[in-house]
């Protein structure tokens, strides 16, 4: 399995510590930023999105300073379903109920927290209960239409 990380300046420290983690277990792609230096979030957010809706990724994590940011931008990429999560039943939620196919989170997730949001995401599966494929397939529809 591959898992793409980004992050702005703000959540650089966190997404090494958590590429670093997860080396071993998963294929890891790095998709910026590359130093602590300021930079602008969506440049990075853009390029996982596109990594996950092409399926050269199969899930993304997205790290900035409140997570918020990060997410809206992934979100422009149309087939993404990025959220912005805090717990584990923020996880659990969006990856039974939307399928999301990326997590964001702010820089100041406690590292062991962080992980654990990590592989919930990645061994959680989706609902294949009517209603949510149902509705689902509601926002493909309308996002196709755009």
């Amino acid at each position: 399995m591959k898992i793409g990380f980004a992050s702005d300046h703000r959540g650089y420290k966190l997404k090494m510590m958590l590429m670093d983690y997860f080396k071993d277990k998963y294929e890891i792609e790095d998709y910026g930023a590359y130093s602590e230096e300021s930079t602008d979030y969506p440049d990075f957010a853009f390029k996982l999105g596109e990594h996950v809706a092409s399926k050269h990724v199969e899930y993304g994590v997205a790290i900035c300073g409140s997570g918020i940011g990060i997410s809206i931008a992934c979100n422009k990429v149309r087939g993404i379903r990025c959220a912005k999560v805090d717990s584990i039943e923020d996880v659990v939620a969006t990856r039974n109920d939307n399928d999301a196919n990326i997590i964001a989170f702010g820089e100041k997730v406690d590292f062991e927290k962080a992980k654990e949001l990590v592989e919930t995401f990645i061994n959680t599966p989706p609902s294949t209960e009517d209603k949510h494929e149902r509705r689902r397939n509601k926002i493909k529809e309308y996002e196709e239409k755009q």
